[in-house]
């Protein structure tokens, strides 16, 4: 009997035309790994960007969080209030400082994955 023959496989491509025209002067990803100059100066760039990210997010948290004894002390009649039995500093301490610290956390990280997300997209761009 003769067997049906499977058909042949064909790989199929891109046209080089579509590629890119002008490419990198020089491959960043190559500079970073032989440990040249110009490698250390983009992870140094990187550093110094996620560290001033740091010291700004971690300056405006401070700032907030200082600014609520000095609100206490300007306007101490605020002591005297009371919100269902509960005096307002407390709830000022108790409930506003949680959200701070969520909110400038997730500041920074969405800020920081930006940073790296463009550092890669400049090592991937060879």
């Amino acid at each position: 009997m003769d067997q049906p023959q499977p058909p042949h496989r064909v790989r199929v491509t891109a046209p080089r035309s579509a590629a890119r025209a002008t490419g990198a002067s020089f491959p960043v990803a190559r500079e970073m790994a032989e440990q040249s100059e110009v490698g250390e100066l983009f992870v140094a760039s990187l550093i110094r960007s996620q560290l001033r990210l740091a010291v700004v997010v971690a300056g405006g948290f401070l700032v907030i969080l200082i600014s609520i004894p000095v609100l206490l002390a300007v306007f101490p009649d605020i002591n005297g209030v009371r919100i269902a039995t509960v005096p307002v500093p407390w709830l000022l301490l108790g409930l506003g400082i949680y959200p701070l610290v969520i909110g400038s956390a997730v500041l920074y990280v969405r800020s920081a994955t930006r940073n790296e997300r463009r550092f890669q997209d400049l090592v991937d761009d060879d």
